[in-house]
């Protein structure tokens, strides 16, 4: 099946051979090409050019874009999309003045979620997960990384995962899996903390490598959850089942989790809401991925990730939702584009590339997802007819996306 694109106004991210991620100043440039055409083959994209150059193709379908961009569809590389019910509860409770730790303390936050979702059936999480990620790929989403970490036992963990391998079955859209057990202590080992991580390491990561459940593991490296020192004992029992590290570190305190997460060759360190110098000398010359969540920033009313500092160093950074019941009970990307340039100062060409090069380094599909390079999967976002791509961060309440494509048919 061919499908056609033409008279687009703005083709973005166009790469012949696509980088793996962009880093430092590099993030300020957007290859793009004006009048475009875009060929997609079966699943893939199989040519670019401009519209002068397009020669007579026998195509079954053609999409007019005039007066629209099209770029690659989002990747979104934090989320934990697969929960039960929701917390707005809490969102009022904060509104009246409880932060995010009282709210914990209360029984509220990440076990307030466990609890649902241990009491939720595998079928109903799955239909529950499903009409989210429908509407997120609607918005634009072609690439999502799922994690686990509301079950906190073993069963509810397991069941988290595979709900989200479902959803990667049954849906038009690249879904990764992260084992994130060591996300809260749960009630019942309270005061017994080395009995939970003795649990995550001995019970819960053995069984999710035997189901091939996940492909990376996570931990929750903060004050009053899990320590530095817990954070080497799962990532380094995780390396003997092939989990890659992506760690949730700096967002309330720096304890030197970035520097162990790079020690640990981590995928991605997300958050980064507070950082320090040593923080950014021990990402530079490393392969891991900073990742930063404005929406999870703006909803909790906490700093922004100094992404503006991140680049100056000459890193790169990707943005993600961390899409959540508690934090961000929000997918959209389109949202966290403009906020990542409302709130953190990155320029528009800076945004998108954290938001599709990078998200997708981020995620391990640099290789497919990302670009718009030939061979590569063909996701890509038809927006309405808008002035310029600087007008999707800067129209911030406004839908902009009028088709989706993924994997080569519209949804």
């Amino acid at each position: 099946m061919k499908v056609l694109l033409t008279n687009i106004k703005e083709l973005l991210q166009v790469w012949e051979d696509s980088p793996a991620k962009i880093s430092g100043a590099a993030m300020k440039e957007l290859p793009t090409i004006k009048n475009a055409w875009l060929l997609v083959e079966d699943d893939r994209i199989a040519d670019f050019g401009k519209m002068e150059n397009l020669t007579e193709l026998q195509v079954p379908e053609t999409i007019d874009c005039t007066g629209r961009i099209v770029l690659p569809a989002w990747c979104d590389s934090h989320t934990h999309l697969v929960y039960a019910g929701n917390r707005e509860q809490e969102f009022v409770d904060r509104i009246n003045g409880l932060s995010y730790q009282e709210i914990a303390e209360k029984g509220g936050g990440i076990l307030n979620s466990a609890k649902k979702l241990q009491n939720t059936s595998e079928e109903d999480l799955y239909h529950q997960s499903a009409s989210r990620l429908e509407e997120v790929m609607r918005l634009g989403t072609g690439a999502i990384e799922i994690k686990s970490g509301y079950g906190l036992t073993t069963e509810a963990e397991l069941k988290m995962l595979r709900v989200a391998k479902k959803l990667g079955k049954n849906y038009p859209v690249a879904i990764k899996t992260t084992f994130l057990g060591a996300h809260a202590l749960p009630v019942e080992f309270k005061g017994n903390k080395e009995g939970y991580l003795d649990m995550v390491c001995n019970e819960m990561l053995p069984k999710v490598a035997k189901d091939r459940l996940a492909e990376y593991v996570d931990v929750f490296c903060e004050e009053g959850y899990f320590s530095v020192e817990d954070t080497d004992r799962i990532l380094s029992e995780a390396k003997k089942y092939s989990l890659i590290p992506k760690i949730h570190v700096n967002q309330f305190t720096a304890l030197g989790g970035i520097a162990m997460g790079v020690k640990h060759h981590a995928l991605s360190v997300d958050h980064l809401e507070v950082l320090t110098d040593d923080d950014i000398k021990a990402l530079q010359g490393s392969d891991t991925m900073p990742v930063a969540l404005p929406s999870c920033s703006y909803f909790l009313s906490i700093p922004y990730t100094p992404g503006r500092q991140l680049i100056d160093a000459g890193l790169p950074l990707a943005l993600a939702t961390d899409y959540n019941p508690g934090s961000t009970p929000s997918g959209n990307m389109n949202f966290v584009v403009a906020t990542a340039c409302i709130k953190m100062k990155l320029t528009p060409e800076e945004a998108i590339n954290a938001a599709t090069i990078n998200g997708a380094y981020a995620m391990g599909l640099s290789e497919t997802h990302g670009s718009i390079t030939k061979g590569k999967k063909a996701n890509v976002i038809i927006t309405k007819e808008i002035p310029s791509y600087g007008y999707l961060p800067y129209a911030f309440g406004s839908n902009l996306v009028d088709k989706v494509l993924l994997n080569g048919k519209l949804i």
